[in-house]
Protein backbone atom coordinates (compact mmCIF):
# COMPACT_ATOMS: atom_id res chain seq x y z
CA UNK A 1 0.00 0.00 0.00
CA UNK A 2 2.77 2.34 0.76
CA UNK A 3 4.28 1.74 -2.60
CA UNK A 4 1.02 2.61 -4.39
CA UNK A 5 0.73 5.75 -2.42
CA UNK A 6 4.19 6.59 -3.28
CA UNK A 7 3.51 6.05 -6.96
CA UNK A 8 0.24 8.08 -7.02
CA UNK A 9 1.63 11.05 -5.21
CA UNK A 10 3.91 12.33 -7.94
CA UNK A 11 1.11 12.05 -10.48
CA UNK A 12 -1.22 14.22 -8.45
CA UNK A 13 1.09 16.77 -6.94
CA UNK A 14 3.93 17.04 -9.46
CA UNK A 15 4.06 20.54 -10.87
CA UNK A 16 5.91 19.46 -13.98
CA UNK A 17 2.69 18.63 -15.85
CA UNK A 18 1.20 22.20 -15.65
CA UNK A 19 1.83 24.62 -18.63
CA UNK A 20 4.32 27.29 -17.66
CA UNK A 21 3.00 30.90 -17.96
CA UNK A 22 6.11 32.16 -19.71
CA UNK A 23 6.63 29.37 -22.17
CA UNK A 24 8.17 30.10 -25.61
CA UNK A 25 5.01 28.95 -27.45
CA UNK A 26 2.93 31.57 -25.67
CA UNK A 27 5.44 34.25 -26.59
CA UNK A 28 5.34 33.28 -30.26
CA UNK A 29 1.54 33.50 -30.40
CA UNK A 30 1.14 36.87 -28.63
CA UNK A 31 4.01 39.07 -29.86
CA UNK A 32 3.65 41.17 -33.17
CA UNK A 33 6.85 41.54 -35.16
CA UNK A 34 8.36 45.06 -35.62
CA UNK A 35 8.45 44.60 -39.40
CA UNK A 36 4.66 44.42 -39.42
CA UNK A 37 4.41 47.86 -37.87
CA UNK A 38 6.99 49.23 -40.26
CA UNK A 39 5.18 47.83 -43.31
CA UNK A 40 1.88 49.18 -42.10
CA UNK A 41 3.33 52.61 -41.44
CA UNK A 42 5.00 52.59 -44.84
CA UNK A 43 1.74 51.63 -46.56
CA UNK A 44 0.00 54.45 -44.74
CA UNK A 45 2.66 56.92 -45.80
CA UNK A 46 2.52 55.69 -49.41
CA UNK A 47 -1.22 56.05 -49.47
CA UNK A 48 -0.95 59.55 -48.04
CA UNK A 49 1.71 60.50 -50.55
CA UNK A 50 -0.42 59.20 -53.42
CA UNK A 51 -3.35 61.30 -52.26
CA UNK A 52 -1.17 64.39 -51.89
CA UNK A 53 0.43 63.71 -55.28
CA UNK A 54 -3.00 63.43 -56.86
CA UNK A 55 -4.11 66.67 -55.26
CA UNK A 56 -0.83 68.31 -56.43
CA UNK A 57 -1.34 67.15 -60.00
CA UNK A 58 -4.91 68.37 -59.93
CA UNK A 59 -3.79 71.71 -58.48
CA UNK A 60 -1.03 71.91 -61.12
CA UNK A 61 -3.53 71.24 -63.90
CA UNK A 62 -5.79 73.99 -62.61
CA UNK A 63 -2.89 76.42 -62.25
CA UNK A 64 -1.58 75.67 -65.75
CA UNK A 65 -5.03 76.19 -67.19
CA UNK A 66 -5.34 79.53 -65.45
CA UNK A 67 -1.90 80.60 -66.69
CA UNK A 68 -2.82 79.68 -70.26
CA UNK A 69 -6.03 81.70 -70.01
CA UNK A 70 -4.16 84.71 -68.59
CA UNK A 71 -1.49 84.44 -71.28
CA UNK A 72 -4.17 84.27 -73.97
CA UNK A 73 -5.82 87.45 -72.71
CA UNK A 74 -2.47 89.25 -72.49
CA UNK A 75 -1.55 88.34 -76.08
CA UNK A 76 -5.03 89.28 -77.27
CA UNK A 77 -4.76 92.66 -75.56
CA UNK A 78 -1.34 93.34 -77.10
CA UNK A 79 -2.62 92.40 -80.56
CA UNK A 80 -5.65 94.66 -80.12
CA UNK A 81 -3.49 97.59 -79.01
CA UNK A 82 -1.16 97.14 -82.01
CA UNK A 83 -4.16 97.03 -84.34
CA UNK A 84 -5.57 100.22 -82.81
CA UNK A 85 -2.18 101.90 -83.12
CA UNK A 86 -1.86 100.97 -86.80
CA UNK A 87 -5.42 102.13 -87.48
CA UNK A 88 -4.86 105.43 -85.66
CA UNK A 89 -1.60 106.06 -87.51
CA UNK A 90 -3.14 105.32 -90.86
CA UNK A 91 -6.23 107.53 -90.36
CA UNK A 92 -4.86 110.45 -88.37
CA UNK A 93 -4.37 113.74 -90.21
CA UNK A 94 -1.14 115.72 -90.00
CA UNK A 95 -1.17 119.26 -88.60
CA UNK A 96 -2.93 121.75 -90.88
CA UNK A 97 -2.80 125.45 -91.59
CA UNK A 98 -5.62 127.71 -90.51
CA UNK A 99 -5.21 131.07 -92.27
CA UNK A 100 -7.07 130.35 -95.50
CA UNK A 101 -8.99 127.66 -97.42
CA UNK A 102 -5.78 126.61 -99.16
CA UNK A 103 -3.78 126.60 -95.95
CA UNK A 104 -6.58 124.94 -93.97
CA UNK A 105 -6.46 121.86 -96.19
CA UNK A 106 -2.68 121.69 -96.39
CA UNK A 107 -1.17 118.50 -95.02
CA UNK A 108 2.19 118.62 -93.34
CA UNK A 109 4.53 115.84 -92.30
CA UNK A 110 6.17 115.98 -88.87
CA UNK A 111 9.89 116.56 -88.81
CA UNK A 112 12.67 117.07 -86.36
CA UNK A 113 14.01 120.59 -86.79
CA UNK A 114 17.05 119.93 -84.61
CA UNK A 115 18.26 116.80 -86.37
CA UNK A 116 21.96 116.40 -86.96
CA UNK A 117 22.50 115.36 -90.56
CA UNK A 118 24.87 112.81 -91.95
CA UNK A 119 24.79 111.05 -95.32
CA UNK A 120 23.47 107.89 -93.67
CA UNK A 121 20.75 109.62 -91.64
CA UNK A 122 19.08 111.62 -94.42
CA UNK A 123 15.46 110.67 -94.93
CA UNK A 124 14.92 108.46 -97.97
CA UNK A 125 11.41 109.61 -98.93
CA UNK A 126 11.42 108.60 -102.59
CA UNK A 127 9.81 105.22 -103.12
CA UNK A 128 11.25 102.65 -105.50
CA UNK A 129 8.71 103.48 -108.22
CA UNK A 130 9.18 107.23 -107.78
CA UNK A 131 12.94 106.92 -108.04
CA UNK A 132 12.60 104.64 -111.06
CA UNK A 133 10.46 107.24 -112.85
CA UNK A 134 13.02 109.91 -112.04
CA UNK A 135 15.99 107.90 -113.28
CA UNK A 136 14.17 106.83 -116.44
CA UNK A 137 13.51 110.44 -117.42
CA UNK A 138 17.09 111.52 -116.78
CA UNK A 139 18.50 108.48 -118.58
CA UNK A 140 16.61 109.48 -121.71
CA UNK A 141 18.25 112.92 -121.69
CA UNK A 142 21.84 112.36 -120.52
CA UNK A 143 24.10 114.17 -120.77
CA UNK A 144 21.85 117.02 -119.74
CA UNK A 145 21.50 120.10 -117.56
CA UNK A 146 19.95 118.83 -114.32
CA UNK A 147 18.78 121.19 -111.54
CA UNK A 148 17.60 119.78 -108.20
CA UNK A 149 15.90 121.68 -105.36
CA UNK A 150 16.64 119.76 -102.15
CA UNK A 151 18.99 116.89 -101.38
CA UNK A 152 18.12 113.30 -100.51
CA UNK A 153 20.20 110.10 -100.63
CA UNK A 154 18.57 109.04 -103.91
CA UNK A 155 18.94 112.40 -105.61
CA UNK A 156 22.66 112.39 -104.84
CA UNK A 157 22.92 109.36 -107.12
CA UNK A 158 21.54 111.37 -110.02
CA UNK A 159 24.80 113.27 -110.35
CA UNK A 160 26.68 110.10 -111.34
CA UNK A 161 23.78 109.06 -113.58
CA UNK A 162 24.12 112.34 -115.48
CA UNK A 163 27.69 111.59 -116.51
CA UNK A 164 29.06 114.25 -118.81
CA UNK A 165 26.25 116.66 -117.97
CA UNK A 166 25.78 119.48 -115.46
CA UNK A 167 24.09 118.71 -112.14
CA UNK A 168 23.46 121.45 -109.58
CA UNK A 169 21.85 121.03 -106.14
CA UNK A 170 20.12 123.91 -104.34
CA UNK A 171 19.68 123.34 -100.59
CA UNK A 172 18.56 125.64 -97.78
CA UNK A 173 19.78 123.53 -94.83
CA UNK A 174 23.40 124.43 -93.97
CA UNK A 175 23.93 121.40 -91.71
CA UNK A 176 22.86 119.03 -94.46
CA UNK A 177 25.13 120.75 -96.96
CA UNK A 178 28.11 120.62 -94.62
CA UNK A 179 27.64 116.90 -93.92
CA UNK A 180 27.33 116.01 -97.60
CA UNK A 181 30.26 118.14 -98.73
CA UNK A 182 32.54 116.18 -96.42
CA UNK A 183 31.87 112.98 -98.34
CA UNK A 184 30.78 114.21 -101.78
CA UNK A 185 33.57 116.45 -102.96
CA UNK A 186 33.28 117.90 -106.44
CA UNK A 187 29.48 118.14 -106.51
CA UNK A 188 27.97 121.51 -107.33
CA UNK A 189 25.87 122.43 -104.32
CA UNK A 190 24.69 125.89 -103.34
CA UNK A 191 22.95 127.19 -100.27
CA UNK A 192 19.88 129.27 -101.02
CA UNK A 193 17.36 131.18 -98.91
CA UNK A 194 13.62 130.57 -98.99
CA UNK A 195 12.02 133.57 -97.33
CA UNK A 196 8.39 132.47 -97.44
CA UNK A 197 7.00 129.98 -94.94
CA UNK A 198 4.53 127.34 -96.07
CA UNK A 199 1.69 129.04 -94.18
CA UNK A 200 2.01 132.05 -96.54
CA UNK A 201 1.09 129.98 -99.60
CA UNK A 202 -2.46 131.28 -100.01
CA UNK A 203 -1.51 134.96 -99.85
CA UNK A 204 1.40 134.42 -102.24
CA UNK A 205 -0.89 132.74 -104.75
CA UNK A 206 -3.26 135.70 -104.61
CA UNK A 207 -0.30 138.01 -105.11
CA UNK A 208 0.90 136.08 -108.18
CA UNK A 209 -2.54 136.20 -109.79
CA UNK A 210 -2.95 139.93 -109.40
CA UNK A 211 0.58 141.32 -110.00
CA UNK A 212 1.93 141.67 -113.57
CA UNK A 213 5.46 141.12 -112.27
CA UNK A 214 4.55 137.45 -111.74
CA UNK A 215 3.34 136.91 -115.31
CA UNK A 216 5.30 134.37 -117.40
CA UNK A 217 6.65 136.98 -119.81
CA UNK A 218 8.05 139.15 -116.99
CA UNK A 219 11.79 138.73 -117.46
CA UNK A 220 14.57 138.70 -116.44
CA UNK A 221 13.81 136.50 -113.45
CA UNK A 222 16.74 137.64 -111.31
CA UNK A 223 15.41 141.20 -111.26
CA UNK A 224 11.73 140.29 -110.90
CA UNK A 225 9.48 142.14 -108.45
CA UNK A 226 7.31 139.08 -107.94
CA UNK A 227 7.38 137.85 -104.35
CA UNK A 228 7.58 134.26 -105.59
CA UNK A 229 10.71 134.76 -107.68
CA UNK A 230 14.04 133.46 -106.36
CA UNK A 231 16.33 136.30 -107.37
CA UNK A 232 19.49 135.38 -105.43
CA UNK A 233 20.42 132.12 -107.12
CA UNK A 234 23.86 131.50 -108.67
CA UNK A 235 24.23 133.27 -112.01
CA UNK A 236 24.44 130.08 -114.04
CA UNK A 237 20.97 129.04 -112.87
CA UNK A 238 19.50 131.88 -114.92
CA UNK A 239 21.85 131.45 -117.87
CA UNK A 240 21.63 127.71 -118.58
CA UNK A 241 18.80 126.06 -120.47
CA UNK A 242 17.66 123.27 -118.18
CA UNK A 243 16.61 119.88 -119.47
CA UNK A 244 15.37 118.43 -116.17
CA UNK A 245 14.36 120.20 -112.94
CA UNK A 246 13.46 118.31 -109.76
CA UNK A 247 11.56 120.12 -106.97
CA UNK A 248 12.06 118.19 -103.73
CA UNK A 249 12.94 121.03 -101.41
CA UNK A 250 12.77 122.91 -99.16
CA UNK A 251 11.04 120.72 -96.58
CA UNK A 252 7.66 122.49 -96.39
CA UNK A 253 6.60 119.93 -93.81
CA UNK A 254 5.03 122.32 -91.29
CA UNK A 255 3.47 125.81 -91.41
CA UNK A 256 6.59 127.63 -90.19
CA UNK A 257 8.99 125.71 -92.44
CA UNK A 258 10.14 127.18 -95.76
CA UNK A 259 7.60 126.28 -98.42
CA UNK A 260 8.09 125.19 -102.04
CA UNK A 261 5.96 127.96 -103.55
CA UNK A 262 8.93 129.98 -104.81
CA UNK A 263 10.78 126.87 -106.01
CA UNK A 264 7.81 125.77 -108.14
CA UNK A 265 7.19 129.26 -109.53
CA UNK A 266 10.88 129.82 -110.34
CA UNK A 267 11.06 126.39 -111.97
CA UNK A 268 8.09 127.22 -114.18
CA UNK A 269 9.79 130.43 -115.29
CA UNK A 270 13.17 128.91 -116.19
CA UNK A 271 11.48 125.88 -117.79
CA UNK A 272 9.72 128.15 -120.29
CA UNK A 273 13.13 129.14 -121.62
CA UNK A 274 14.58 125.64 -121.50
CA UNK A 275 14.86 122.72 -123.89
CA UNK A 276 11.34 121.32 -123.50
CA UNK A 277 12.06 120.91 -119.82
CA UNK A 278 10.99 117.87 -117.80
CA UNK A 279 9.86 119.05 -114.36
CA UNK A 280 9.29 116.64 -111.47
CA UNK A 281 7.59 117.77 -108.26
CA UNK A 282 7.64 115.56 -105.18
CA UNK A 283 5.15 115.44 -102.26
CA UNK A 284 2.15 116.43 -104.38
CA UNK A 285 -0.09 114.82 -101.78
CA UNK A 286 0.35 118.10 -99.88
CA UNK A 287 -1.91 120.99 -100.83
CA UNK A 288 0.83 123.58 -101.41
CA UNK A 289 2.73 121.39 -103.87
CA UNK A 290 -0.47 120.31 -105.61
CA UNK A 291 -2.03 123.77 -106.08
CA UNK A 292 1.16 125.56 -107.10
CA UNK A 293 1.94 122.80 -109.60
CA UNK A 294 -1.53 123.20 -111.12
CA UNK A 295 -1.18 126.98 -111.15
CA UNK A 296 2.28 127.35 -112.72
CA UNK A 297 3.14 123.98 -114.31
CA UNK A 298 -0.42 123.26 -115.41
CA UNK A 299 -2.46 120.10 -115.46
CA UNK A 300 -2.33 120.05 -119.27
CA UNK A 301 1.44 119.52 -119.07
CA UNK A 302 1.19 116.59 -116.64
CA UNK A 303 2.28 113.51 -118.61
CA UNK A 304 2.93 110.88 -115.90
CA UNK A 305 3.04 110.27 -112.17
CA UNK A 306 4.17 107.71 -109.62
CA UNK A 307 3.13 107.84 -106.01
CA UNK A 308 3.70 111.40 -104.78
CA UNK A 309 5.82 112.38 -107.79
CA UNK A 310 4.34 114.32 -110.73
CA UNK A 311 6.08 114.62 -114.10
CA UNK A 312 5.40 117.70 -116.25
CA UNK A 313 6.86 118.57 -119.63
CA UNK A 314 7.04 122.32 -120.26
CA UNK A 315 7.48 123.32 -123.89
CA UNK A 316 9.50 126.39 -124.73
CA UNK A 317 7.06 129.32 -124.93
CA UNK A 318 8.73 132.58 -123.95
CA UNK A 319 6.03 134.73 -125.54
CA UNK A 320 2.99 133.29 -123.75
CA UNK A 321 1.09 135.63 -121.45
CA UNK A 322 -0.32 132.89 -119.23
CA UNK A 323 1.05 129.79 -117.62
CA UNK A 324 -1.86 127.52 -118.53
CA UNK A 325 -4.14 127.54 -121.54
CA UNK A 326 -7.13 126.29 -119.58
CA UNK A 327 -9.19 128.32 -117.16
CA UNK A 328 -7.58 129.07 -113.82
CA UNK A 329 -8.39 126.51 -111.16
CA UNK A 330 -10.50 128.09 -108.45
CA UNK A 331 -9.27 127.48 -104.91
CA UNK A 332 -11.45 129.94 -102.93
Amino acid sequence: MSSKATLDHPLISSPTHSLPQDSSESQVLLEIPDSYHKDRNQNHKDSKNEKESGRGKKRMKITTKKLLIILFFILSTISLLRLLRITTTGTSQPPTLSQSPLEKNTRFHASNTHRTYSPSSLDADLTVKEFQLLTNIISQRVPCNLLIFGIRPQTLQLSSLNSGGTTIFLEDDPEKLLAIRRTKEGMQMYKIEHQAAAKEAYNLLRHARTHPDCAPEAQPLQSSKCRLALTQLPKEIYELKWDVVVVDGPSGDKPEAPGRMAAIYTTSMIARFGNNTDVLVHDVDRTVEKWFSWEFLCHENLISSKGKLWHFRILESSTSTSFCSNATVRIM
